[in-house]
């Protein structure tokens, strides 16, 4: 039974975003970039500031990494927005869609496996609404998308496959 869904929920999702050339799950991210554009007109660095007061509480954030996190969330921020972020051009986004069966997370881990093995910083995301999913146009699981064009569909790819379509992008 599906219970219903409360205002507390949006502060409970977690996004998947690159913070460096890491992947990091965020807590609360949606709903912190909805109260910061709230706010009215800010500058970056309040942007990054409030996004990061409003996230630290829900999230570990090592003291060290504070200014990548702030510079992550900013970037996220201005993606919302719909804002051109010229530093990404070129940049690698994976898009997984599935709705979360055993072949989805083969297919997800893979892809983590082989952008650590290719040293390759990529974009990630998990795509679990059938919703949004056929909205798309697929319709077979597990999907793969890179950088928007689908690689594979029904189907876990071969390692190889992955590998050589990474590398093909990355070159």
């Amino acid at each position: 039974m599906k219970r219903p869904s409360s205002p507390c929920d949006a502060a409970l999702e977690v996004s998947r975003i690159l913070v460096g050339r890491l992947p990091v799950g965020i807590t609360g991210l949606k709903a912190a970039i909805e109260e910061v554009a709230a706010l009215g007109e800010l500058s970056d660095a309040e942007i990054a500031q409030a996004l990061y007061e409003r996230l630290k509480p829900l999230n570990y954030i090592p003291p060290r990494a504070a200014e990548d996190y702030k510079q992550a969330f900013l970037r996220e921020f201005k993606k919302a927005r719909g804002e051109a972020l010229p530093e990404e051009q070129g940049a690698l986004t994976l898009t997984i869609l599935g709705p979360g069966c055993p072949n989805c997370h083969r297919l997800e881990q893979l892809v983590y496996e082989v952008l650590t093995e290719l040293h390759l910083p990529a974009q990630v995301e998990m795509v679990t609404d059938l919703a949004e999913i056929t909205a798309r146009g697929i319709f077979a699981t597990p999907a793969l998308l890179i950088n928007g064009q689908v690689k594979a569909m029904g189907k876990v790819p071969s390692r190889d496959a992955l590998k050589e379509w990474l590398r093909a992008l990355a070159s």
